[in-house]
């Protein structure tokens, strides 16, 4: 009697745009797995035409995602090898599939990546800002309330901070960000990567606000919105002095120099000097 093996879940990246920009890996995958998973199969099925590749494909997305993962995993423990992408990039990212994943992973079956394309990895490789670090937040909140509170919370964050957002909602982030982040922040744009009309501007919000407004054909597409971190705060020597002082008040002189030096940065031996000295 034959026993089954568990099949293997993919996670393959597919172009952002253009259709050239797939592995010869991901082209091989989509091939012989047995199924694939798609966001939308209207939508992938071009790909699939343009590369003759005819395997079949059921739709996977925001509204079934809990749904499918069951079928999906009866299918993987029956032995059948899936392949799971999204509209464009690497899924996951902004994108379905978290739910099916971790179904998977609870059944110790295998998933494998198949790297590729991702639309925030090739903005930041080519907007100009600090790539050393830097966060992804996705889409942010739709409500302006929601909206402002997360970018109260941003504002002084110090990394490249990477957005996505779609081109009916843009004037109303750039506006917010505006009102949040001040006139001189550093924005860059880049909409429509790697197709045709790929267009990256950068500047102040001012100036970004302003280059919107000068075309309407400039605020479609999908954008990937990069905003430059916080200059870094550096307290002086000053302001560490006042908050060691404060502390002196509770505390003794080792542990007021040991607190002043983790709040402000500034060095722990200067400040038990002079916390010796205020005492």
């Amino acid at each position: 009697m034959s026993i089954n093996h568990p099949g293997i879940l993919y996670i393959v990246a597919t172009p952002i745009g253009n259709l050239a920009d797939i592995t010869l890996r991901a082209l091989e995958i989509l091939k012989t797995v047995d199924l694939i998973a798609a966001e939308d199969t209207r939508h992938s099925k071009i790909l699939l035409q343009h590369y003759d590749i005819a395997t079949k494909m059921v739709a996977l997305h925001d509204y079934n995602e809990s749904e499918k993962s069951k079928f999906l995993l009866d299918l993987l423990l029956a032995g059948k090898n899936i392949a799971l992408i999204s509209d464009a990039g690497t899924p996951l990212i902004s994108d379905p599939g978290y739910h099916l994943v971790s179904t998977i992973k609870e059944h110790a079956i295998k998933v494998v990546t198949i790297p590729g394309a991702c639309a925030l990895i090739a903005a930041l490789s080519i907007a100009g800002l600090p790539t050393d670090k830097f966060i992804f937040e996705g889409f942010l909140p739709v409500k302006v309330a929601a909206l402002r509170a997360r970018l109260q919370e941003l504002a002084n964050e110090t990394r490249t901070i990477v957005l996505y957002e779609s081109p009916h909602r843009l004037l109303n982030l750039i506006a917010v960000m505006l009102e949040i982040l001040g006139e001189n922040r550093c924005v860059v744009l880049a909409k429509e990567l790697t197709k045709t009309f790929e267009t990256v501007y950068g500047g102040n919000l001012i100036a970004v606000q302003k280059w919107l407004h000068e075309d309407v054909k400039r605020q479609k597409g999908e954008f990937v919105i990069l905003i430059k971190g916080a200059e870094a705060h550096q307290t002086t020597d000053e302001e560490a002095h006042k908050i060691l002082k404060i502390l002196l008040q509770k505390c003794s002189v080792k542990d007021a120099a040991a607190l002043a030096a983790e709040i402000t940065g500034v060095n722990k031996r200067s400040l038990y000097q002079k916390a010796i000295e205020l005492k």
